[in-house]
């Protein structure tokens, strides 16, 4: 039995060394079979993402007013000027008032309405019209930037603007100017902001609902669980992942954000709506200081980056408790 014993502890140290490297060889050919498929957007990624942020980053430690002007060795020194630039730090703190407006509002509003469609309306007149309902929230989404910043110009415009005209009319002689006044400029944008965000969060959320099974809502119903029960109970936890993505990409969205700015108020007056991103192109193409902008865009990636990981590790923990609870 002693001999027995002794002689399968040899085979299986003998195999186990034969079982690793099996294993390594099939991995070796497994990242060798995808190569041809992880090639090309590897290629892309260097191309448009890669290449762009390393040169980015040499420019940003530079001096450099562009075009034939000479390039001149600055180190960090555009950093350092960065962190005693109060406009810089102005336009982070805008970025905070973006993403309320891009992120919190829509996200929180855009549940309710989801499940307002999907729960009530849906159910009791049709998904015909949730459906109607549907494209008009998510209209605003696919309008070009230029379109919507004539749109609301035409109705925040201080002296022909349509709400102007409605305040004069009700008696109000003096109304404000929504855009041209640093107390109404930053809310004014964040209003359209909401607008334009409001209906990405609600088409994302009604398709998650899709999947959820209706039962569950029946069930509840007949439990005498009421409306808000339900949207707690059930709509939240089943498509949780969703939020996590409408989070994730409408905070990318509101850190970068450039057109709107740039449409309505040029990131005045007196830089009450400047946000990185405007700063950065103030700093390319309107004050020539290539490096400066460079840095600018450098310190915005990073941030973007970490708030990114930051989410994404939040959304990691809550999908292995949900898994642990379960």
């Amino acid at each position: 039995m002693a001999d027995d014993t002794l002689t399968e502890e040899r085979l299986r140290a003998v195999e186990r060394p034969r079982t690793a490297s099996g294993t390594r060889r099939r991995r070796r050919a497994a990242w060798v079979g995808y190569l041809p498929y992880l090639l090309p957007g590897g290629i892309a990624f260097l191309v448009v993402i890669g290449y762009p942020l390393v040169t980015n980053v040499y420019f940003s430690l530079f001096k450099w007013r562009g075009g034939m002007a000479p390039l001149r060795w600055n180190g960090l020194g555009n950093y350092v000027d960065l962190m005693g630039d109060d406009k810089f730090w102005t336009s982070f703190a805008n970025s905070a008032a973006m993403i309320v407006a891009m992120v919190v509002v829509p996200t929180v509003l855009g549940l309710v309405l989801a499940a307002v469609l999907f729960d009530y309306l849906g159910r009791r007149f049709g998904a015909r019209v949730s459906s109607v309902l549907r494209a008009t929230y998510y209209l605003p989404q696919i309008l070009p930037v230029a379109v919507a910043g004539v749109l609301w110009n035409w109705i925040l415009n201080s002296q022909t603007g349509a709400l102007n005209e409605i305040l004069r009319g009700i008696g109000i002689e003096t109304p404000p100017n929504w855009l041209g006044d640093p107390t109404t400029a930053l809310p004014s944008v964040m209003l359209v902001l909401i607008w334009v965000q409001m209906g990405y969060p609600v088409v994302i959320f009604m398709a998650a609902l899709q999947r959820v099974d209706p039962e569950l809502y029946e069930a509840a119903e007949l439990d005498g669980a009421g409306w808000w029960d339900r949207f707690r109970a059930i709509t939240v936890p089943q498509i949780r992942p969703e939020i996590f993505v409408v989070t994730l990409t409408c905070t990318v969205a509101a850190l970068k954000v450039f057109g709107p700015i740039y449409v309505l108020t040029r990131g005045g007056p007196e830089s009450s709506t400047l946000v990185p991103s405007y700063y950065s192109y103030l700093s390319f193409f309107d004050k020539s200081q290539v490096g400066y902008g460079a840095a600018i865009a450098t310190v915005l990636t990073l941030v973007i980056v970490v708030v990114a990981v930051i989410i994404l590790g939040l959304q990691g923990r809550a999908e292995r408790r949900e898994r642990e609870g379960i």
